[in-house]
């Protein structure tokens, strides 16, 4: 199920020649530290693991590398709340395609809040223009839960022909809403849009077009859906959860 996609990534490399050490963060962090580089899916790429595996760390540094602000937002937001990002886009060598994105965003939950402050202070400007608001929805993110104003944003704003950088989605999301974000990455997928997400749920990771890299102690590897711990450990759980919550609580 592969669909024309421009495909505006095309891989990533570590400039490992050029990192002063690999004993201080971010690149003492197993996988970053083994890691060479990463080919993306045309459509859309997955990077999972456990948390501290440096999975949202690279994500980010894409995100920066393709000129996106570390908080979030479409390139022409600029704003910062508190600069915590990591060092490491400046050792990414990044290739690209031929054709640039029409449209693109870096969505992450963990900044999600920043995010939705700063168009509330864009469109109280009087000389502003029109409301940014109003390509996410029309209603305010802060009038809305926080799953509500995630699942606005990625409906509304997103469109054809573009870069969508997602970190930890499903934080905000109900499996229901997971489901239908599938459904909405298909249809973006078909207009030629991108994706790279950053997951830890199975449902959100099963798009079937697609490169899932996981990210272990061991480095990064390219596995199946089913290969990956994730969906192991939610199959054994649905599969036998007497047993399994005897073994865990009963210790």
């Amino acid at each position: 199920m592969d669909f024309i996609n421009h495909q505006f990534l095309k891989r990533i490399e570590i400039k490992r020649d050029e990192v002063p050490t690999f004993n201080q963060y971010p690149f003492n962090i197993p996988s970053i530290k083994l890691l060479k580089d990463i080919t993306f899916h045309p459509n859309v790429t997955y990077l999972i693991g456990e948390n501290g595996m440096g999975k949202s760390t690279l994500l980010e540094a894409i995100a920066i590398s393709s000129g996106f602000n570390p908080e979030g937002g479409s390139l022409n937001f600029s704003f910062s709340t508190y600069d915590s990002h990591s060092s490491l886009e400046q050792y990414l060598r990044v290739m690209r395609g031929t054709n640039r994105p029409k449209d693109g965003f870096f969505l992450r939950a963990e900044t999600f809040y920043n995010l939705a402050s700063n168009i509330e202070e864009l469109d109280s400007d009087p000389l502003g223009g029109g409301r940014v608001i109003d390509s996410f929805g029309g209603v305010s993110l802060h009038e809305q839960s926080h799953g509500e104003a995630f699942f606005a944003t990625f409906m509304n704003r997103f469109g054809e022909n573009g870069l969508y950088i997602l970190d930890e989605p499903e934080a905000a999301l109900s499996p229901l809403r997971q489901l239908s974000m599938l459904s909405r990455i298909h249809e973006l997928v078909k207009e030629g849009s991108q994706f790279i997400i950053a997951t830890h749920s199975p449902i959100i990771m099963a798009y079937p077009s697609s490169t899932i890299f996981e990210f272990s102690e061991e480095g990064v590897e390219e596995r199946t859906l089913e290969e990956t711990n994730h969906y192991k450990i939610m199959k054994q759980f649905f599969e036998d959860k007497e047993r399994l919550l005897h073994h865990l609580l009963n210790q």
